[in-house]
């Protein structure tokens, strides 16, 4: 399956930024149901032939929305492979930019979040402070909506809260996760 993101790829696999259009769109979408916002139809690749909305279609509609807002007035790609969200939220507790016990709160926040609702208010505010490290933070979109996805049925939250906190408390010693 491709992802708008994947389609928007380089020959060297490196994402492009998509047209100001396109991100507008896919802001737009923060705060709305799934299928609301008209721009965004064609970047959806979930969309179900009888309209409804299912838990991979809210996850994709969180994912381009929040990579909307992140990729927004960057002139590099905020996608990179193998990098988990919560590695990239761990550079911006080390980045001295906030206070390390402020982003600590907003990442334990969204993460005891017990809905997706939840969680994507939680991981907007996130990323909004994720923009201004610029080009230290970007991370893997694709694992996101992976992530989120499972995030809908409560069985997943223990082992995708493990999986966070183990990369947001321990520095790697790797560019790249697996």
């Amino acid at each position: 399956m491709t992802y708008y993101w994947e389609e928007h790829a380089t020959h060297e696999g490196k994402w492009q930024a998509p047209p100001g259009a396109d991100l507008a769109a896919m802001r737009a979408g923060l705060s709305r149901e799934p299928g609301d916002v008209p721009g965004m139809w064609p970047m959806y690749r979930q969309l179900s032939d009888d309209g409804r909305v299912t838990s991979r279609l809210r996850a994709e509609h969180a994912v381009l929305s929040l990579y909307g807002l992140h990729q927004q007035g960057q002139h590099y790609s905020v996608h990179t492979d193998g990098i988990s969200i919560a590695s990239a939220f761990r550079l911006l507790r080390e980045s001295d930019r906030f206070s390390v016990d402020a982003v600590d709160a907003r990442f334990t926040r969204a993460a005891a979040s017990s809905d997706l609702e939840s969680l994507t208010f939680h991981l907007r505010g996130l990323i909004n402070q994720l923009k201004s490290i610029g080009r230290q933070a970007p991370f893997d979109y694709t694992q996101l909506l992976s992530d989120l996805t499972r995030w809908q049925n409560p069985i997943n939250h223990a082992h995708i809260r493990r999986i966070w906190a183990s990369k947001y408390f321990t520095r790697s010693n790797t560019s790249k996760e697996k």
